[in-house]
């Protein structure tokens, strides 16, 4: 790489440690808010290391545990933020450290964050170079559990009186020892819908006794797609993606009295996403009516736009390039339309989200996915640099 400066070189030292702590995370994947093995795991490193106190159960079952620097002079707090959970996928991998639970899999790469803000806690506590406080919290339920939310409900920004708070995601394809961030909306507002479509049931041979919902939601599925095509500018970013379709009845020969569809949203433009459960409302019934069927609709929504901040993007981006130089960070890319609920953290105070390269990889949510060990000191490097340059010493 070009340019690049060295990582801190504490990190290079405790590569094969944090490498131990990811494969075991990733061998024993645990989902949502069920991380009874993950937490007792992260409470017993933590308190390894010196953590001067440990809050457990902030959102059900997260973790924040606070670091006291050399000085408390400032008065001021840092916030870090890792997600922890995995998800329902069973993993095609055949590695020694594959996961040992069917259908539960680390394929977003959560144990990798997991293990960096732990590197991170270690490092911290052996140095305490700055003036001021970092707050570590280890989040449950990113993947659509509403994990985020359920810790700033219960106080974490305001309790901790966090004033800046900052997050990373491994990018796959991305190269190891590169950074990729931007100012503004970087990832997109998330949610769902179902729509349940009901007519009358009957013989498939005489559909002409019949309310055919099928038929009926086949015709809703294909209007669906025109809602972004032609109601909506080409200018904004909106995604409609219909993701399910089943039926009340697995025979051949029978027509379901009813069907289900559903789907997800993505949108960086919060003014689209208002108007977006009334056009699918409007969608489904009419086209629905047309024949002879009812639809009722379900909208539900999920995360906002992970928005950061200008000023503390510069921040993010000092401290990456104080791990691998200007020439390896990535400040063109253009937004990514998947949904992270970091964004409700930066609902309660400024602060910045930034992609780690993970090297050539499987994407996210695919069953060979792995998180690249060759990350861990670049992103624990670029935490521990926002912690000593916002909260310096002098």
């Amino acid at each position: 790489m070009d340019g690049v400066m060295p990582i801190k070189n504490r990190f290079s030292d405790l590569q094969n440690e944090m490498v131990t702590w990811r494969h075991d995370f990733h061998e024993y994947p645990e989902l949502q808010f069920d991380l009874p093995r993950t937490t007792t795991k992260i409470i017993e490193l933590l308190n390894e290391f010196g953590v001067n106190s440990i809050k457990t159960k902030i959102g059900k079952c997260g973790i924040v545990a606070e670091i006291y620097g050399q000085k408390r002079d400032s008065g001021r707090a840092i916030g870090f933020r890792a997600d922890m959970d995995a998800l329902p996928v069973s993993e095609m991998n055949n590695f020694s450290y594959k996961s040992k639970i069917e259908n539960k899999m680390h394929a977003c790469g959560h144990d990798g964050h997991t293990t960096i803000l732990l590197g991170v806690a270690k490092y911290l506590c052996e140095t305490r170079n700055f003036d001021g406080t970092v707050v570590l919290a280890f989040q449950p339920a990113e993947e659509g559990g509403g994990g985020a939310k359920a810790m700033v409900d219960d106080g974490l920004i305001t309790d901790w009186n966090i004033k800046e708070i900052y997050g990373l995601h491994n990018l796959p394809n991305l190269q190891v020892g590169e950074f990729a961030i931007k100012s503004g909306p970087l990832m997109a507002a998330s949610d769902f819908f179902e729509i349940i479509v009901e007519g009358k049931g009957g013989h498939a041979a005489l559909p002409h006794f019949s309310n055919d919902t099928t038929l009926a939601s086949s015709a809703i599925v294909l209007a669906l797609q025109q809602i972004v095509s032609r109601r909506i500018s080409a200018l904004q970013a909106v995604v409609l993606s219909v993701t399910g379709l089943s039926t009340d009845t697995m025979a051949h020969n029978v027509t379901p009295d009813s069907v289900r569809i559903t789907g997800t949203t993505r949108f960086l433009n919060e003014v689209e996403r208002q108007k977006m459960p009334d056009s699918i409302e409007n969608t489904a019934q009419s086209t629905a009516e047309a024949y002879g069927c009812t639809a009722n609709v379900r909208y539900e929504f999920g995360v906002s736009v992970t928005d950061n901040y200008v000023e503390n993007t510069e921040f993010a981006i000092e401290a990456a390039e104080a791990v691998v130089g200007p020439s390896n960070i990535k400040t063109d890319i253009e937004p990514i339309m998947a949904g992270e609920d970091f964004s409700e953290m930066l609902a309660g105070c400024p602060g910045a989200f930034i992609f780690l390269g993970n090297g050539p990889s499987a994407s996210w949510h695919n069953p060979s996915y792995d998180f690249n060990n060759e990350a861990l000191p670049f992103g624990c490097s670029w935490f521990a640099n926002l912690a000593e340059k916002r909260l310096p010493l002098e």
